[in-house]
């Protein structure tokens, strides 16, 4: 009868144990949720044959869904985008294929078959296709040094092509095996700074066209570009230089009105195409060909050749170009996603990232055979598109159908265009990629992203792109292992007046329960933590004992593990545990388990683990587990005087 008119804690709720699974139920679920997050195969439930066949070729050829719906007010606002960006494409595609080292018609060439082959297969409304300059950077830098493009201009093209079909297979690789989530390695901040970092060394590059110089370093470091510049002194151009810095502050000022006010993309879009005319039309009238100012020179009519028979298979730099083909091919995986990305979110409609990498993949598959070289989803292009008005990707069937018309007849004007406007192009676009207020959000924010990004930046401006890449993806791994290698505890403490338990640090009112320590695990226990867990629990018991004895609290007496951010556990997260019982036991403590997540609670049971530690120490929620601690305590207490409590009295 002394029980229970002392018996004032309400008995908690049971931890409820999971019913087994079988394993091959359990292992189709975990793939399922790995590989088909989105569920792609739930529009083919309960369909019939003729049904699935259709929805079937409307997932892998996304035109034949919308196509049917697609109305003539769309198509003008496409024609007129399409054209917009066309202007944008031709004096791109000729300065980026120079930029790779390539003939200037390829360039040309990747504004054609490409944005055909994404038309039909990708997902993007906004999405405008070509070639991008840090893709042209790596592939010039990394062949360029296996295969000098100008003594061996034949077999270095060949293995252009050659990279780009590798980069092809790969990204349509990802796709098709649903491994989208290997481009979430290049985090945001590798992003910002290694785009930041080659966007320098593509304007230091452009020096060279700038100043009219024949002769130029093939290294892109600092150091290598600069010290080429200067000892090249009495060999710059003065009339390059000028015309350079004049087409130069034109493209900025017509960004800048752009930005100012909307109405002016315009002027923006149409700036490098304004350029390209006003530039060979000077040239032209004063001759300045005669006066050191260098011209893209002759481009042979017609559209793409085939160059299927052109893929150097057999070469004994295949394998650089399978490398090449792979580390370009990611690169331009993630600026395209993370661009179709962003704009899908200004028109509130979702872009599936896998058939994003199939689409990318084969338009550069379909490219390397006639005759592009790789192709993604270029920002500032795709920016113009959106501003334009465009409404699907017949935006990008006009802008191919534009440079097909230019192929056909337009080539010879562009004989005289300076080398220098190119220059100027490439440099206003790159100015443009160097983002340092997100390098800035990134130091407020996470101190960490702000050394990735730097480093990555830094690796690529003063070593090479392969470098400053390198750096920055290992600097993320290392973060990644670091976060799972050394997770965090956390002291927690009673919220006044109330039952909510909160981190110490994050809430300095939450008040230490006497006699009690409670600690949160914040991440999986697994066997890369399991040791640092265990020595840092101990050193929490260490702690709270001496803090314990010298505020002359309540001697420790319970250790309540709060698991509930803890969503999976292996053997030696499990040993971990054991380990710890064991160490409690032996300090005359006793360990108490609080909110088990399923998985976790499974494999407990599983190992025997509850059956050691008892199960009337396990506890739904932190605030019942300290409510029966605290209920031991009291009942410890009046014990001494006379009145008996065993935890089996709390029906657990």
């Amino acid at each position: 009868m002394g029980k229970m008119e002392n018996m004032d804690y309400e008995c908690p709720h049971k931890v409820a144990i999971p019913p087994p699974k079988p394993f091959l139920q359990s292992l189709m679920a975990t793939l399922k949720e790995t590989f088909f997050p989105d569920d792609p195969f739930r529009q083919f439930r309960g369909q019939p044959g003729s049904r699935k066949l259709v929805l079937g070729l409307q997932y892998f050829v996304p035109i034949l869904e919308w196509a049917p719906r697609y109305t003539f007010d769309s198509f003008k606002s496409d024609l007129i985008a399409g054209i917009t960006i066309a202007s944008l494409a031709v004096p791109q595609g000729i300065s980026y294929a120079k930029l790779a080292s390539l003939p200037a018609i390829i360039g040309l060439y990747s504004s054609f078959v490409p944005p055909l082959v994404y038309a039909m297969l990708g997902s993007s409304r906004d999405l405008a296709v070509g070639t991008v300059a840090v893709a042209s950077l790596l592939i010039s830098t990394m062949l360029g040094k296996e295969v000098s493009p100008t003594e061996h201009t034949k077999e270095y093209v060949q293995l252009v092509f050659t990279a780009t079909f590798f980069a092809g297979v790969f990204q349509a690789s990802l796709g098709f095996l649903r491994l989208g989530f290997v481009v979430d390695f290049l985090s945001h901040a590798t992003i910002v700074g290694f785009m930041g970092g080659a966007a320098t060394v593509v304007c230091l590059q452009q020096l060279k066209g700038m100043l009219g110089l024949v002769r130029f370093t093939h290294e892109t470091d600092l150091v290598s570009v600069m010290h080429s510049v200067i000892t090249q002194v009495h060999e710059w151009r003065w009339e390059s230089g000028v015309m350079g810095c004049c087409f130069l502050f034109f493209l900025l000022l017509t960004r800048y009105l752009s930005k100012k006010r909307a109405a002016f993309f315009w002027i923006n879009a149409m700036a490098p195409l304004t350029s390209v005319i006003l530039g060979s039309v000077i040239v032209y009238f004063s001759q300045a060909e005669r006066h050191g100012v260098q011209v893209i020179g002759h481009l042979k009519k017609g559209l793409n050749p085939p160059s299927i028979t052109e893929l150097a298979f057999g070469s004994p730099h295949l394998m650089t170009a399978i490398k090449v083909g792979i580390v370009t091919g990611i690169i331009a995986l993630a600026e395209g996603v993370a661009v179709g990305r962003s704009f899908a979110t200004f028109k509130n409609y979702h872009i599936d990232g896998n058939k994003e990498m199939i689409a990318f993949g084969m338009m550069n598959i379909a490219g390397s055979c006639t005759s592009c070289y790789l192709t993604s989803g270029p920002f500032s292009r795709t920016a113009v598109n959106f501003n334009a008005g465009c409404k699907s990707a017949v935006s990008n069937i006009v802008m191919a159908t534009a440079v097909m018309i230019t192929l056909l007849f337009l080539t010879p004007l562009f004989h005289y265009t300076p080398l220098v406007v190119l220059s100027s192009i490439i440099m206003a676009a790159m100015l443009g990629l160097i983002d340092y207020e997100a390098a800035i959000h990134l130091f407020k924010i996470d101190k960490f992203d702000f050394v990735v990004c730097i480093s990555s930046y830094i690796g690529v401006v003063f070593g090479s792109v392969e470098i400053g890449l390198v750096t920055a993806v290992v600097l993320s791994l290392v973060r990644v292992l670091l976060s799972v290698a050394r997770p965090r505890t956390f002291a927690m403490g009673n919220i006044p007046n109330s039952m909510i338990y909160r981190s110490i640090d994050q809430y300095p009112n939450a008040q230490h329960v006497p006699g009690v320590l409670i600690l949160q695990i914040d991440s999986p226990i697994y066997f890369a933590n399991a040791n640092y867990l265990r020595e840092r629990i101990s050193r929490w018991i260490y702690e709270e004992e001496d803090r314990a004895k010298a505020s002359g609290e309540n001697s420790l007496q319970y250790i309540v593990l709060d698991l509930s951010a803890v969503g999976s556990i292996d053997t030696s997260g499990i040993s971990m545990l054991e380990e710890t019982k064991k160490n409690a036991d032996r300090r005359g403590l006793k360990l108490v388990i609080a909110n088990p997540r399923s998985e976790v609670i499974k494999k407990l049971e599983k190992s025997k683990f509850i059956e050691s530690l008892g199960e009337e120490w396990i506890y739904l929620t932190v605030g019942e587990a300290v409510g029966a601690c605290n209920f031991m305590l009291h009942t410890y207490k009046q014990n001494h005087a006379g009145v008996t409590f065993s935890a089996q009295d709390c029906n657990v």
